[in-house]
């Protein structure tokens, strides 16, 4: 491999590190749900605050992620993100009550731009034809993250019941979700470090009149003949000496006329990504896997095998996004979502429940089980039943506390269908809408606009994430399992349609090229 290519490489492995840091601070919560809901007596709405407030950090960070791009570079910008993973780990481990979880969680979201970040700054090191392969770096270390922290979970949970002493002297046991969180500290600080050896962007460099340093970090980046055409490339579509550089011009631009089809193109990919329930699968996993009829032990380790289920496709989509092309992957994987999403919709929708009197014997953990026994022989046709009737059973705090042990114990259900739908949900999205839509929020954006374009697009992505992660518990227990993942599958066939209309293809092209087939 040449030195150039070797560079691209290496940079672009380091800031798509911010990926796995993410996807260590996104999973990781998955894992202590039932733990602090108990711990600090939550209820729906403020477990989803707790698990969806990096996604309502984030919506804040946006608003200033453009700015601190364009005032203080790239490189800079991470490095503050970095910073914030480190400090809202460390406060989220120690926190003392909800209040406090919630706000270290919320200071988290702050650096939850390091996504955009990232796919900004590799979009803009990247040699053309690498693009799409380096960009999709960043949905295969968040999906290493996922994987990681669904494992770690589970791990712990297993040392958390483990008689071993050194075990229980260090507090696996008392305070299990505790060490779940902190384990995502000393990944964020590794990941701070390493970010003072890559170089600053090119094109942040040209902008700010530093061609110098410019030309000396693209000449490690490409061949030295086309050191001086990239750098009049840069020129060209920065439109240097023309065009207003101010945050507002930018954001003017973004709703220009003249990038009417790439602003539907971004916004449908932006909401698209998001409605399909991809982050209430993931942030809720263990959770979505009791409503199958697992127990505790079980959900976790099917948490497992969905975090390696994306990181098998990620890598898969990795090696095809520059030789399939951005088009066919985005609307074959819409299509695959929305058919993998109707197994898991069908597979639910037909589950029934029975309590039986030999189940209600089982469950120890409920006190004055008698209370039940009303319940005994109904059948119910849904989980919104089941839950409705154990609320009334028990009232609402322990029906919170009980419900997966109840549909453990009460379904009959086809839990291999539904595990294939979830299982071939998780692969169709980081195949197709996880990584493209960053490779193409890399590429379609003009250099005029991009620095605010790409927080802004993800500032859409993160509102609709924050709305789906704040209120699935809520969906959960008012809608019930099925429909909701009916809601996602009908708001994805909607996406899939429009970018069928209006997306174009962009394997191998330069950005420039890419804006001549999408504005002319």
């Amino acid at each position: 491999m040449s030195s150039y290519k070797s560079n691209a490489y290496k940079y672009a492995t380091i800031v798509a590190m911010g990926g796995f840091v993410f996807g260590l601070d996104a999973a990781l919560i998955s894992g202590t749900v039932n733990f602090i809901s108990q711990e600090f007596g939550l209820n729906e709405i403020q477990l989803g605050m707790v698990v969806g407030a990096p996604a309502l950090g984030v919506l804040l960070a946006l608003l200033f992620a453009g700015y601190a791009c364009n005032e203080y570079g790239r490189k800079k910008t991470l490095q503050i993100v970095a910073a914030l993973y480190v400090v809202s780990a460390v406060g989220s481990t120690l926190a003392s009550g909800y209040w406090t979880l919630l706000g270290f969680r919320f200071l988290g979201g702050l650096a939850f731009t390091s996504i955009s970040l990232a796919s900004m700054y590799i979009g803009e090191i990247a040699p053309p034809k690498l693009r799409g392969k380096l960009v999709t770096m960043i949905q295969i270390n968040i999906v290493v993250g996922l994987s990681g922290a669904y494992f770690i979970n589970y791990l712990i949970l297993q040392w958390a019941s483990s008689d071993a002493s050194w075990l229980v002297n260090l507090g696996f046991d008392k305070y299990t979700w505790r060490w779940m969180l902190g384990s995502e500290i000393i990944p964020a600080l590794l990941w701070l470090v390493l970010l003072f050896t890559v170089p600053r962007s090119p094109a942040w460099l040209f902008l700010k009149g530093k061609v110098d340093e410019a030309r000396r970090t693209l000449s490690k980046l490409l061949p030295q003949e086309k050191v001086d055409v990239y750098l009049e490339e840069i020129k060209d579509g920065l439109g240097v000496g023309s065009d207003d550089r101010s945050v507002l011009a930018q954001l003017k631009g973004v709703f220009d006329k003249k990038f009417r089809v790439i602003f539907i193109i971004a916004l449908t990919l932006a909401i698209a990504q998001q409605t399909s329930g991809i982050n209430a699968i993931l942030f809720y996993a263990p959770t979505v896997f009791e409503q199958i009829g697992l127990g505790t032990d079980a959900a976790f380790m099917q948490a497992i095998w969905t975090g390696l289920t994306g990181l098998v496709f990620t890598v898969l989509g990795l090696f095809l996004v520059d030789r399939i092309g951005r088009r066919p992957m985005i609307l074959g994987g819409m299509l695959w979502v929305v058919i993998s999403l109707a197994i898991a919709f069908y597979g639910f929708k037909t589950a029934a429940y029975t309590l039986t009197k030999d189940a209600v014997s089982e469950m120890t953990e409920i006190k004055n089980s008698e209370r039940l026994e009303g319940m005994i022989g109904v059948e119910y046709g849904s989980d919104i039943e089941l839950k409705k009737a154990l609320l009334e059973s028990v009232g609402e705090e322990e029906a919170r506390e009980y419900a997966g042990l109840l549909i453990q114990k009460s379904a009959r259900i086809n839990a291999v269908i539904i595990l294939v739908g979830i299982l071939s949900f998780i692969a169709a999205f980081h195949f197709s809408l996880g990584p493209v839509m960053w490779v193409l929020f890399s590429e379609i954006f003009p250099n005029t606009i991009r620095g605010i374009a790409i927080p802004f697009f993800t500032l859409i992505t993160s509102t609709v994430s924050w709305l789906i992660q704040a209120f699935f518990p809520t969906q959960l227990s008012t809608f019930g399992i099925s429909n909701t993942l009916l809601f996602y599958a009908s708001t994805v066939f909607i996406g899939m349609i429009i970018l069928y209309k209006y997306l174009v293809e962009t394997k191998g092209l330069s950005i420039e090229e890419i804006q001549d087939k999408l504005t002319n």
